[in-house]
């Protein structure tokens, strides 16, 4: 049964449910009354990773470059070295890959050069500080890392990272109900090839809202010099709220041109606080990634608690029907906040790593 789709939205999350499930995809309509049809660079980038990283995989793509078709292969793994196209960010080649990277036949090692932040994307440092955690509660946590060796700002980049990722057997079940209180704020500011006092002032024109609500921030600034700070100038800073019950709240804001570094730093702690707001054990950019994991979960009920789905999230909850035959439950929380929060619960299809070595 082949999946099938049209449009270029959702491209990465489809790719991965296919992959994962086994099955063919088709996509067709990639933007056909663009005045440049077909895949973007970036997203041609993706399909040669994931041909990287995977063994067996056939990608054929039209001659206009408005249709794909995918048949899955084996998750591979190993040693992989990619730059990445300088249009889109190292982030957003590393989501799809940490979807796949457990379940692969030897461990992942993969080396991404190119952009490390910029506003599209995840950067980096929440990738590191965040997405990652986020799959330890599902048995994924031993020698799971990511090491961000070069920053890359835009446009010319020049970053490196490194990302290992060790390979499970089976998925454990989640079951996470318990937000928490915030107990404690964590945030990385960086600044390169720009003055190093730009992130002591988003350090402190955070500090200025934060301490307010919380006494128990810590905000690190982290320099790079020299080669290491990649081609172009650029800062950021990425703010981590973490809860007694270790959910994870982030958010974060990349400079841009004629906007002083403490407007920066206002810009990322009010998401920050937003983010909080909407409550729930897992935030919003991360919806996803932590369903997925429940699906592919040992054949039991797994629930999370978050707050209501992105149109991304319900689009990717349609995707999984489809890949895996598997729903969702999806029930109001009763909570004192004023923030809607639901309980989302499914039935794992005890997705069970075939591609690894048998030791």
């Amino acid at each position: 049964m082949t999946l099938h789709y049209s449009g270029h939205l959702y491209f990465r999350h489809r790719l991965v449910l296919a992959i994962l499930s086994g099955k063919p995809i088709k996509i067709d309509k990639i933007r056909p009354g663009d005045k440049n049809p077909g895949l973007r660079d970036y997203e041609v980038g993706l399909l040669r990773l994931i041909e990287k990283v995977t063994n067996g995989t056939v990608i054929e793509i039209s001659l206009t470059g408005t249709a794909i078709l995918l048949k899955p292969g084996i998750i591979s793994g190993g040693p992989v070295a990619y730059e990445c196209p300088s249009s889109r960010s190292v982030g957003y080649f590393l989501e799809p890959i940490i979807m796949l990277a457990p379940f692969s036949k030897k461990p992942l090692a993969l080396t991404l050069r190119g952009i490390t932040t910029d506003d599209k994307d995840l950067s980096v440092d929440l990738i590191r500080t965040v997405t990652l955690p986020h799959l330890e509660p599902f048995g994924i946590s031993d020698k799971l890392e990511l090491k961000i060796k070069k920053r890359g700002s835009p446009p010319l980049g020049g970053g490196e990272v490194l990302f290992l990722c060790p390979i499970v057997k089976q998925v454990k079940t989640l079951n996470f109900v318990d937000p928490g209180k915030i107990k404690r704020i964590r945030g990385i500011a960086h600044a390169v090839r720009v003055s190093p006092q730009f992130s002591n002032r988003m350090i402190e024109a955070a500090r200025s809202v934060l301490n307010r609500y919380i006494p128990d921030i810590y905000l690190y600034s982290d320099v790079y010099k020299g080669e290491e700070s990649g081609k172009s100038p650029g800062y950021a800073l990425s703010l981590v709220a973490e809860s007694t019950t270790s959910a994870l709240h982030c958010a974060e804001a990349v400079s841009q041109p004629g906007i002083a570094p403490e407007d920066i730093a206002l810009h990322a702690t009010r998401s920050l606080l937003t983010e909080v707001e909407r409550g729930g054990c897992v935030d919003q950019k991360h919806q996803s990634l932590v369903l997925l994991m429940m699906v592919l979960g040992s054949e039991d009920v797994g629930r999370c608690r978050m707050a209501e789905p992105t149109e991304r999230t319900v689009q990717f909850l349609r995707d999984v029907r489809d890949a895996f035959g598997t729903s969702f439950k999806i029930v109001p929380v009763d909570t004192s906040d004023q923030s809607p929060q639901l309980l989302y619960s499914c039935y794992g299809v005890g997705y069970v790593n075939t591609n690894r070595t048998l030791a």
